[in-house]
């Protein structure tokens, strides 16, 4: 398997469970430290410095896939960034960071295109979307991040009924506010805010899930959202940003 952002946050964790339960695992990151403190750790980690966000290093990276990990079964879309932008100040906020747009939703469409012809050729093979309860329920001071992940969320369910016809499963990951390096800047504005879930706890709820084949997976509240009406939405969308 395949693990976009592996070496951090809830992709390192995703990394750990599936080679504690034998798998084979590759991870990318942007970061080289970071991979090496990963595998490091965990020698039996494959990894490959990888820009997502970038055309180039996204096919090298199905190069190296396929000569590296030829029967790779299961490719999971995790690198993503997080940020807050404040529109009322125009467009310079949104244009001097990382587009999240490019990286959480563009990446993981283009990935998913290029790795399906690879993934087609095993057999139980999975794509794994990593989005957010923020694409249920977007928080106003990260509009964009929201956006991407709500976009994700619809690209998921539309591909896995496609990819059903070339035996290809679609799973989609929807954290609450875990304990990760998202949005360092943000969080530093809230005087440092620390969610109370681990990456780890987080995925031993994947995990079971996943193996349950339950196609979109929460954890405590994100649970809720999943299953959620539209008002019961509008509701805790009300709630959610008051305190913004």
């Amino acid at each position: 398997m395949l693990i976009t952002g592996g070496a951090t946050g809830i992709g390192y964790a995703m990394a750990e469970a599936f080679l504690d339960a034998g798998s084979t695992v590759a991870i990318c990151g942007r970061t080289e430290t970071s991979l090496l403190e990963a595998r490091a750790k965990h020698p039996g980690f494959h990894t490959r410095v990888c820009d997502v966000s970038n055309e180039e290093d996204r096919r090298r990276l199905l190069e190296w896939t396929a000569a590296q990990l030829p029967g790779l079964n299961i490719l999971v879309n995790n690198a993503g960034v997080q940020r807050d932008i404040d529109f009322t100040k125009g467009i310079d906020d949104f244009l001097a960071g990382e587009n999240e747009i490019r990286v959480n939703l563009e990446a993981a469409i283009i990935l998913t295109g290029l790795f399906v012809p690879l993934l087609a050729k095993s057999k139980n093979s999975a794509i794994v979307n990593v989005t957010s309860g923020l694409g249920f329920v977007p928080a106003t001071r990260m509009p964009v991040y929201s956006a991407s992940k709500a976009g994700l969320h619809a690209y998921s369910m539309a591909i896995r009924h496609q990819l059903s016809k070339v035996g290809i499963k679609v799973f989609e990951v929807v954290p609450p506010a875990v304990d990760t390096e998202l949005n360092p800047d943000g969080r530093a504005k809230r005087g440092n805010f620390k969610a109370n879930l681990t990456p780890r706890e987080f995925v031993s709820g994947v995990m079971k899930g996943l193996q349950n084949d339950a196609f979109e997976i929460g954890y405590g509240m994100t649970e809720g959202l999943i299953q959620a009406s539209r008002a019961e939405l509008d509701k805790s969308f009300e709630q959610m940003n008051s305190r913004m």
